[in-house]
C-alpha cells in the first residue's frame, strides 16, 4: 500500500490522530511521521493537494494542520480551497498549545512529567527541607504562572519554581 499524504510505496505505520475521537489513527510511512513529529520540508508535502480530498477524515485533519504548519504559498492556496464539515474542522483545530512551562535547562515540562530538584528547597508551612535530588513524579502546570509548577513531597502538594527543577 502507499501512503495516503505523501503516495510513497513504503512500509506504513499507525500514526496517532490527536484532539478527536479517541484511538483514532492513520497508517503513514516513516517519512511523514519524521517529519510530523519534527521538522516539516515543503517539498515532501505537494502530495496533499489529493490527500486533503481523501474519504478518510484522519487524513483530511493531518492534511489540514500541516497544510496551517507549512505557511506557504502553495499551502495557504491549498488550506482556503480545502473545506471541512463543522466537526472535522474542529478536530483539525484541536492542538494542544505548547507549554510556557520550562526546567532549568529550558526544557519543556508538560502535565505528568518528571521532574528532579536541583537544589535544597525550605517549604514553608511544611516543617521540611525538600532535598535535592529529590524525584518529583506527576507534575501538576500552575496555569496563570509559567514558572510554577506542584507536585507531592514528602506526602505534601507544594509549589515549586520551575528555575530549581530539571525535567527527567
Amino acid at each position: 500500500m502507499s501512503c495516503p499524504l505523501c503516495s510513497a510505496d513504503a512500509p506504513l505505520e499507525n500514526y496517532e490522530v490527536t484532539g478527536g475521537p479517541a484511538g483514532a489513527s492513520v497508517a503513514i510511512c516513516g517519512t511523514c511521521v519524521g517529519q510530523l513529529d519534527g521538522t516539516l520540508e515543503a517539498s515532501h508535502w505537494r502530495g496533499l493537494a489529493s490527500s486533503m480530498w481523501s474519504e478518510e477524515v484522519a487524513v483530511q485533519v493531518i492534511s489540514a494542520r500541516v497544510l496551517k504548519r507549512l505557511g506557504e504559498g502553495w499551502s495557504q492556496d491549498l488550506l482556503d480551497q480545502l473545506y471541512l464539515d463543522e466537526e472535522t474542522q474542529a478536530w483539525a483545530d484541536n492542538v494542544a498549545a505548547e507549554s510556557q512551562h520550562r526546567d532549568s535547562n529550558g526544557v519543556t515540562l508538560n502535565a505528568g512529567d518528571n521532574v528532579v530538584l536541583i537544589k535544597d528547597l525550605p517549604v514553608k508551612g511544611g516543617g521540611f527541607t525538600a532535598k535535592r535530588g529529590t524525584a518529583v513524579r506527576g507534575i501538576s502546570l500552575v496555569a496563570d504562572n509559567p514558572e510554577h509548577i506542584e507536585g507531592r513531597v514528602e506526602g505534601q502538594r507544594i509549589v515549586i519554581l520551575t528555575q530549581f527543577v530539571k525535567k527527567k
